[in-house]
């Protein structure tokens, strides 16, 4: 337990890390003279009436530019592109179809640059950073899920299963930590599973216009999760779910829902509240922990006293799995040259910075190629800009050219990034900028780690690289969070919808994409039961650290409290969806004897689809409130 007390203490620091980043990237520039606006004001101060920036769409098309430039309602307080300008200014209004197609796709491409930058840079630094930090968690599974699942394989399921700390088939292997690793899944794993979320709460929380947007994605994600991705996991492959952790997650997030349905009643968060949520998550992390360690205790007081284990039985998904591992050939053995020779450096640096894998491109499938083609550039770019420190392999992959690059781009990259790139050209005594600064101490640097050390042994200070690659990797995902933020906000005053609807559809959708595309795949992999406990584990972190630390955030530049404005009824519609979601799971699942049918999964899509069309109403004002 004081183990866990300690790997709960570093979340909390890192946590801190990220609170100093945003406040810092939301702060002014320094070049400017004017003081920071009130963004979510307390009550009593009086505030400047201006015309909703949505009434553009009313007016003439020759006045529409002049408007949009002049009404402080339109104007975007972070961000490198205007697009509420480009669309009325740049563009003819006979090509507003167009300007809303390229839209669309950079809105696409958004999304995809916030799922690789999670996925392969941000997460294993933040794996990387748990190891350096002495916080056990087993090198031999392959990621584990936000609810402290091991998804590593069949053998990895089982051991799991099994919780006697074995690892099945692989001898001298690290023993399994069932305790430290729930403490993994639960804080660093679901912290970076749910990053894109967070620093869309976090960009959205910054601007009272956008809020809207954080309650409608982190709401709208959880309907998702609960309805489609729970649904469509009984659909592909009943099962019987587990009990106890499925029950205390539910109750978990029902009581999260709970809280923000509160505080939005109440029309405000003040810092008691704001603190109550990031220490109701603390308070959850704890309880797994102690849900695990008594598992555990109680496994091995029935282990001494029960008589030898029967060999396990296994089921014909898992028994295909386990011959074809068994019997499948490692070909990557033919592709290994028969004389090895020392790379040369700049052929390190090449092979470092090519993002394609010649060999799994053959094999893969054209929309796999595709797909890729577009990953590429961003890839190229981030593999450029983002170090990235992997414990588990034998050189901690150290590339003594591109990590040296890296001391000058990353920090170079950090100052461009912060408030916009305001930071970068602001001059010390009007002389000299901050972004010259940085790239000579970061070229020095670079220069003498160059020359002390040597390509094939990795130096002791490697591991500030996986700091470095964090921290460069979370203002990747903040910055394109921005971006993501402010293209729903443009098309949101085009189409004159709410910001709690573009939330609940295209933020939700874009940002929980890739758990259902991950959850379905370990679904028809035979694996139910570990992607439906990830659909509840992860979203209690994405409601209440996004909310909480998104209050505090605001709070904590000299705001005595946030004031909560929801769109109308349909802010409670969807909170009452998610709440009725959950209830239904709670009861109906338990009555079923956690036996997950088809029949159950359809009436969860169902559930979704009836939501769907009542928000869509709802926004159109066919479903309104009788005034009085």
């Amino acid at each position: 337990m004081a183990r866990g007390l300690l790997n709960v203490s570093w979340v909390l620091r890192l946590l801190c890390v990220l609170q100093m980043v945003e406040t810092v990237s939301g702060a002014r520039a320094p070049s400017s003279g004017s003081h920071i606006s009130s963004q979510f004001p307390a009550s009593g101060v009086s505030q400047t009436s201006v015309v909703d920036c949505r009434e553009v769409c009313g007016l003439n098309a020759s006045d529409r530019c002049a408007f949009v430039r002049t009404n402080p309602d339109c104007r975007s307080d972070g961000g490198y592109l205007d697009y509420l300008e480009g669309i009325f200014c740049h563009f003819p209004a006979r090509l507003l179809p167009l300007a809303i197609t390229l839209y669309a796709f950079w809105l696409v491409y958004l999304f995809l640059i916030l799922g690789v930058t999670a996925a392969k840079f941000f997460c294993p630094n933040l794996s990387a950073i748990s190891t350096t930090l002495k916080l056990s968690h087993n090198v031999a599974v392959s990621f584990w899920s936000s609810s402290g699942t091991p998804e590593g394989g069949p053998e990895g399921v089982r051991a799991w299963e099994m919780g006697d700390g074995s690892w099945p088939g692989q001898p001298g292997a690290p023993a399994l930590r069932p305790l430290d690793m729930s403490l993994h899944g639960v804080t660093f794993l679901a912290f970076g599973n749910g990053a894109p979320d967070i620093f869309s709460a976090l960009v959205a929380f910054s601007d009272p216009r956008t809020a809207g947007l954080a309650f409608g994605a982190l709401f709208g994600a959880g309907v998702l999760v609960t309805t489609v991705v729970a649904g469509g996991i009984a659909i592909l492959r009943p099962f019987t779910a587990a009990s106890r952790p499925f029950l205390r997650d539910i109750i978990f997030y029902m009581a999260a829902v709970l809280l923000i349905f509160t505080a939005l009643y109440r029309g405000r968060v003040t810092l008691a509240w704001a603190l109550g949520y990031l220490g109701f998550y603390m308070f959850y992390v704890v309880t797994v922990v102690l849900c695990t360690w008594i598992y555990q205790w109680q496994r091995r007081r029935s282990l001494v006293c029960s008589m030898p284990a029967t060999p396990e039985i296994l089921s014909d998904s898992e028994e295909e799995r386990v011959s074809s591992n068994t019997n499948s050939y490692d070909y990557g053995e033919e592709y290994r040259p028969l004389l090895l020779y020392p790379e040369t450096t700049a052929q390190i640096l090449v092979q470092a910075l090519n993002p394609l894998d010649y060999r799994k491109w053959r094999t893969k499938p054209v929309y796999w190629r595709v797909l890729k083609v577009f990953k590429l550039p961003v890839e190229f770019l981030l593999l450029l800009t983002v170090p990235v420190m992997d414990p588990d392999k034998e050189d901690r992959n150290w590339k003594r050219p591109l990590n040296c690059l890296h001391l000058v781009i990353s920090p170079l990259f950090l100052t461009l990034t912060l408030q916009s790139g305001a930071y970068g050209v602001y001059e010390i005594g009007g002389l000299f900028p901050i972004w010259a600064v940085v790239m000579i101490a970061g070229t020095a640097l670079a220069a003498v780690t160059f020359f002390a050390t040597s390509n094939s042994e990795p130096p002791r200070f490697h591991w500030l690289f996986a700091f470095l690659g964090f921290l460069t990797s979370a203002l990747w995902i903040n910055a394109a969070a921005t971006e993501v933020v402010n293209i729903l906000r443009s098309l949101g005053v085009v189409f004159r919808l709410s910001n709690t609807v573009l939330g609940l559809t295209l933020l939700a959708w874009g940002n929980s994409i890739g758990d259902v595309f991950s959850d379905f795949t370990l679904a028809r992999q035979g694996y139910p039961r570990m992607a439906f406990s990830a659909c509840f584990g992860g979203i209690i972190f994405n409601v209440l650290v996004g909310v909480g630390l998104g209050c505090l955030l605001q709070i904590s530049r000299a705001h005595m409290e946030v004031k909560l404005e929801p769109d109308g009824l349909l802010v409670w519609i969807l909170a009452g969806t998610l709440g009725l979601s959950l209830v239904c799971s709670l009861v109906l699942v338990p009555l079923q004897c956690f036996q997950l049918s088809r029949v159950y999964g359809c009436c969860l899509l169902l559930l979704y689809l009836t939501f769907l069309v009542v928000a869509l109403l709802t926004e159109f004002g066919v479903i309104h409130l009788k005034t009085v």
